[in-house]
């Protein structure tokens, strides 16, 4: 069986930058299973997973325009420290991560510095501008269930866990 649209593969791989910091991993204990053609992943892997069947192996490498886009600097303001009300000093830190509600939705921002009462902020995605590279493992594939094609997303076993 090959993947294509409506299968289900389990990979394992390893993650790194272009210094080679392992930046995420999926392995025996903490296999990654993704539905193909949904979406549900980045662009640039979905496509080099076009295809392969179980036990192939692969290294490749994304660019920022495949993965999680060009840094954008327009996503990047400082505010006021009073934006973050209610939240204790000690987790105000460069690095942070919080949920916000913009005009795009929910997003996550982090924290880029601390400079007195204000605090600058960067929405970009925290790899976006990063060239990745992926050591992969297609270690199965399975036929998605008609639940899970309904709902766009896999689903482990028992069901989604959430209504739809």
């Amino acid at each position: 069986m090959k993947i294509e649209n409506n299968k289900v593969a389990t990979l394992h791989y390893t993650l790194k930058n272009d210094d080679g910091q392992v930046l995420d991993q999926a392995d025996e204990a903490s296999p990654f299973l993704y539905m193909h053609g949904t979406g549900g992943i980045i662009k640039g892997l979905e496509s080099a997973l076009a295809d392969k069947a179980a036990g192939d192996e692969f290294h490749i490498i994304v660019a920022p325009e495949d993965a999680y886009g060009i840094r954008d600097d327009k996503l990047t303001e400082s505010v006021p420290r009073t934006m973050f009300e209610g939240i204790p000093d000690e987790e105000l830190v460069t690095g942070a991560q919080f949920h916000a509600s913009t005009a795009h939705g929910e997003q996550v921002i982090v924290i880029a510095g601390i400079e007195g009462d204000t605090i600058k902020i960067d929405a970009n995605h925290p790899l976006a501008g990063e060239t990745l590279h992926f050591d992969v493992a297609v270690k199965d594939i399975r036929d998605a269930t008609e639940e899970e094609i309904s709902h766009g997303h896999v689903h482990a076993p028992g069901g989604c866990g959430h209504d739809h």
